[in-house]
């Protein structure tokens, strides 16, 4: 059974910055630029709206590679929570907005990646496994999503609406008070990354989906 000295404390300090760095660089990978380069010769930087999400890479490449980015942005947001969550629940919940934060602003990309609605419901649902929180934090806002899509057809619209619920939720429900903030810093990046979507929305411009 590990015995947890002042010197273990020492050791594991440095670890957890790392385990942020890591989450940072997982959060950096394009799969929407791999992806789109290895199998589809294009770079959807240069195609639609330029935007590195699993959104513009299903528009421009096609429904699996839109699927298969997502799935993937999903998948490294849910690794980087597990990984800080090795830590502590706090150190978890860093991880999963570092790693968000890397997916908005990729180093391996030049920062210009995607708008982290992917890596955000990944986020949502790690943070819920990981770390033991209530499971009401992530279903909540996943039904949100699915009423707003439904009636609005504005995949942002309902993205912003998940999101803003989300930061409600964490509220009603017990947890750390850094996983409180996280929650709420990830919302505020998804506005911050939205910002052409929602005057669009104000003007009555924004692309809707046909498919729903």
């Amino acid at each position: 059974m590990p015995v947890y000295s002042k010197k273990n404390r020492v050791y594991n300090k440095p670890m957890k910055y790392l385990a942020i760095v890591l989450s940072y660089l997982l959060g950096s990978l394009p799969w929407s630029l791999i992806i789109g380069r290895l199998f589809y010769a294009t770079d959807i930087r240069q195609h639609g709206s330029g935007n590195l999400g699993g959104t513009n890479a299903g528009r421009i490449l096609g429904k699996k590679a839109g699927v298969a980015v997502m799935a993937l942005d999903i998948i490294k947001c849910i690794l980087a929570v597990f990984i800080g969550s090795l830590f502590s629940k706090p150190i978890g919940a860093l991880c999963g907005i570092f790693c968000t934060i890397g997916h908005c602003y990729p180093v391996f990309a030049d920062f210009r990646g995607g708008k982290a609605v992917s890596t955000s419901v990944g986020f949502l649902f790690s943070i819920c496994l990981f770390l033991k929180l209530n499971w009401s934090i992530f279903i909540i806002p996943v039904i949100v999503f699915f009423i707003v899509l439904f009636f609005s057809k504005m995949v942002s619209l309902a993205s912003l609406s998940t999101f803003a619920v989300a930061s409600l939720v964490s509220f009603i429900f017990p947890c750390d008070w850094i996983i409180r903030l996280t929650i709420v810093a990830l919302a505020l990046l998804i506005v911050i990354r939205h910002r052409a979507n929602i005057q669009r929305i104000k003007n009555h411009e924004e692309n809707k989906i046909t498919w729903l």
